[in-house]
């Protein structure tokens, strides 16, 4: 069992919450983890590229001149690939990069994720996390209590919390996210994480279930 000190928004530790490792995730497997990111990132990629081939660029299919006797290397159409204007030899093409690994892969790998942040103590547990009205002002001051001001931060809740998110958006490498949504390259991306403490009970059950 992991002793997690509990602080409130001024900074202060108000508690503690015991919570075993283990129970998140048995152990981090850092080449499901390496997969699991690798297969996020390739889905972000646009694959928009598009070059075009031979049979796509303007001009006349006519052989430019006769094979022999001009003293000329041999050419066929001012298409040709080899030739100025003409088209690519191997055209780009827009294609999708994504794909999927298996869905209990990729569950396992964010509850590893969770477990590298508390192993390498840079999850920092808050007693509660909320705004009568977005405040960036009020968020910077929390972020600053609790030390992780200058650092890329990702704020958990346990569930979407629209004055927390308007709160923290305009403030540089902070990221809001509730618990359904967190995955192995959120939660890797940033160098802390603060969760509120209905947060970490989620995180808990959800690993648990």
């Amino acid at each position: 069992m992991t002793s997690l000190p509990v602080y409130d928004r001024a900074g202060n530790q108000v508690g503690s919450y015991e919570i075993d490792p283990a129970a998140v995730a048995p152990s981090v497997n850092k080449q499901l983890l390496h997969d699991v990111v690798v297969m996020y990132q390739a889905s972000r990629r646009q694959g928009t590229q598009k070059t075009k081939s031979r049979g796509e660029v303007r001009g006349s299919t006519k052989k430019l001149y006769r094979q022999k006797g001009t003293g000329n290397a041999r050419a066929g159409s001012r298409r040709s690939g080899v030739r100025r204007g003409g088209g690519h030899i191997h055209a780009l093409q827009p294609r999708d990069y994504s794909y999927r690994l298996p869905r209990k892969a990729v569950q396992a790998a964010t509850r590893m994720a969770i477990r590298s942040k508390l192993d390498s103590g840079n999850l920092v547990c808050v007693d509660q996390l909320s705004f009568a009205e977005p405040r960036t002002k009020e968020m910077a001051a929390v972020l600053g209590a609790l030390k992780l001001s200058g650092h890329s931060t990702l704020v958990a809740t346990v569930g979407y919390d629209v004055n927390v998110y308007k709160s923290a958006r305009n403030i540089d490498q902070v990221t809001v996210s509730p618990v359904a949504e967190l995955n192995a390259l959120s939660v890797l991306q940033p160098r802390r994480m603060l969760v509120t403490k209905e947060a970490l009970d989620a995180i808990c059950r959800k690993a648990q279930a």
